[in-house]
């Protein structure tokens, strides 16, 4: 995976979120999943047109194929066939359901995907499967992934942090290592979709989290990157600075943050164009407009660039050119992407303003 990219003229990450449909009824789903496919999503052209748009932000640009559950379509294999022909380094997130089976996993590899992304919630079959709301999800899961060893497909595990999953990580830490997974992506819970009924950690349990992943990156065999909590590269500087580490890199060569709109783009099922899915304001659609420009022009992306466009504590914090903290949960919870991220408990030494819990900052705080 490619490290130093231009954030202003292409994302790192664009996620094509192929179809909403999915078997699971999982209790975070950003997409509220439905049993059935909308009549409009992006057909197989229109999707290759895409994928096109995406090689023209330059070479080996990352590709994340996502749901809903991407392999309800039946032009997954072809699709990431056409984009891996192409230069791009196609990945997928498929939900962990009897149908993604060992083979699906090895036409995926024969088609050129470059990774496959799994997502485990608990430490154990009880508690995965009563999260992801399907019986058998979590054996599905496993077996999809020792298929995905089998097959030569690097694999990636994803785990949403909230207050029912927080207790199981040190677990799940023990099963992303046990699977031979080269990244663990951690996923602090924004609330949106169904996530908007789950309860959060708070700001103090999420440093605590931050700062145990941060030592588990040091000794573990595989990369630990999170998702809408930039500031684990905060906590992770903090937590190294003594040690004469350079901790400003991540595990996958990143030397500044992803943020919503900031080195992140998010193409919906039916063509719109956000920031994120998890920040579902929506820019443009391809169908109207152009991919690249979109992303590269419009207010919307611009503004979430400019770490001095930020707001409150997180536009007063120094640590906002490598965090600048989750634009979507500022905008979940507030209706503005460049508020504080409530999230973060860190209090820069130069704000006296309001927290995000009605609290002015006192010396010390």
């Amino acid at each position: 995976m490619h490290a130093n990219v231009d954030t202003d003229r292409r994302p790192f990450v664009l996620v094509w979120e192929l179809t909403r449909a999915c078997e699971l009824t999982c209790k975070h789903c950003r997409a509220d999943a439905q049993p059935d496919r909308h009549p409009d999503e992006l057909t197989t052209e229109e999707g290759k047109a895409l994928l096109d748009e995406a090689r023209a932000f330059g070479e080996n640009q990352l590709v994340v194929l996502s749901g809903g559950d991407p392999l309800v379509r039946d032009d997954t294999v072809e699709l990431v066939e056409y984009g891996a022909d192409r230069g791009l380094l196609m990945t997928l997130t498929p939900s962990g359901t009897a149908s993604l089976t060992p083979d699906r996993v090895s036409a995926l590899a024969d088609a050129g995907a470059r990774r496959l992304a799994l997502s485990i919630d608990g430490g154990s079959r009880a508690t995965h499967d009563e999260f992801r709301g399907e019986p058998g999800s979590f054996d599905s899961t496993l077996r999809a992934a020792r298929a995905a060893h089998d097959a030569g497909l690097p694999l990636q595990i994803n785990t949403t942090v909230c207050a029912q999953t927080v207790d199981d990580l040190p677990a799940i830490r023990e099963l992303v290592s046990d699977l031979g997974a080269v990244l663990w992506s951690v996923f602090f819970l924004v609330p949106v979709g169904r996530g908007a009924v789950l309860d959060s950690i708070d700001p103090d349990r999420a440093e605590d989290v931050m700062a145990w992943l941060a030592a588990v990156e040091d000794d573990a065999s595989f990369g630990v990157k999170t998702t809408e909590a930039p500031h684990y590269r905060r906590v992770a500087l903090q937590e190294r600075q003594g040690d004469g580490a350079d901790a400003a890199a991540d595990a996958i060569g990143r030397r500044t943050g992803i943020t919503a709109g900031d080195g992140f783009a998010f193409v919906s099922h039916v063509g719109d164009v956000y920031p994120s899915g998890f920040l579902p304001e929506s820019a443009g659609n391809v169908r109207e407009q152009g991919l690249v420009e979109t992303y590269r022009d419009a207010d919307l992306f611009t503004s979430l660039r400019d770490p001095d466009a930020l707001r409150g504590k997180c536009g007063a914090c120094e640590y906002r050119g490598v965090c600048g903290g989750s634009r979507s949960r500022a905008y979940a919870t507030t209706g503005d992407p460049l508020a504080s991220d409530p999230l973060c408990a860190y209090v820069p030494e130069e704000y006296d303003g309001p927290l995000p819990d009605g609290r002015t900052p006192v010396s010390g705080d």
